[in-house]
């Protein structure tokens, strides 16, 4: 079952001479309980891809569906309450409130919905990223690796359909990135989660269960059970301009 699809999914920027399709009608399925990759080069649309699907930015034509919910129908009030209540988001810069502790950053999207946590769900959480420890240190305290840790278990803690990663360890060292992949593929894995990342990386990519391509704003490759060997040959398939070769 889909936990979220792109149909003729299209996005244009600017008219005329200035105008650029970043996604050129593309359909594409994300299955609950699997992670996926998205790749390709600079400009492929990618990152637009993404924020399409999670309701960060407008579609020109076509649809984004989240479960049953179709995007482009929904109103801004309406659009904010979906991503607030059923979408996780995890961004490279982490997004952490710096006067906030590790378990306040966890808990501030509930809180600001004046919703309670499901403790037992939230312990298994704070459990699966290893943050037990640090939970009452605030960011400044915490290294690169464990602030996105509590970047993924904020994400995960309000139990959304699908996470949404951008670059989610483009921040990180190799050990602290290789830390916080096995996380979220933990939390595919042990706790049902739907994650999808957009990633520039095929170390990171090898993480997950599939890895779609994309170029010139269209997907023209579907890897499944990926390598970082396997990525990184079809990522040579690319030339200079992002063009498939």
């Amino acid at each position: 079952m889909a936990a979220a699809r792109a149909t003729d999914l299209s996005k244009v920027y600017g008219q005329g001479e200035t105008k650029v399709v970043a996604l050129d009608q593309v359909s594409v399925e994300f299955r609950q309980a699997e992670f996926t990759a998205i790749m390709g080069p600079s400009g492929s649309g990618k990152s637009t891809l993404m924020h399409c699907m999670a309701g960060l930015d407008s579609i020109s034509s076509g649809s984004a569906v989240i479960g049953d919910t179709e995007l482009t129908r929904l109103k801004d009030k309406k659009l904010t309450k979906l991503r607030r209540d059923r979408i996780g988001f995890i961004f490279q810069a982490f997004n952490l409130l710096p006067t906030l502790n590790g378990l306040e950053n966890i808990t501030l999207p509930m809180d600001i919905a004046g919703r309670k946590p499901d403790k037992e769900w939230l312990n298994r959480v704070i459990e699966t990223v290893g943050l037990s420890g640090r939970l009452k240190h605030r960011p400044n305290e915490l290294s690169g690796g464990q602030q996105q840790r509590v970047a993924v278990a904020r994400a995960l803690a309000s139990k959304p359909e699908i996470i949404f990663g951008d670059e989610p360890t483009g921040n990180l060292d190799s050990r602290s990135g290789a830390e916080v992949l096995g996380f979220l593929r933990n939390s595919v894995r042990e706790l049902g989660q739907t994650v999808v990342m957009v990633t520039h990386d095929p170390v990171a990519a090898s993480y997950a269960d599939r890895v779609i391509f994309l170029a010139d704003g269209r997907i023209v490759d579907d890897m499944q059970g990926p390598t970082a060997d396997s990525v990184l040959e079809r990522m040579k398939g690319f030339d200079a301009k992002g063009r498939t070769s």
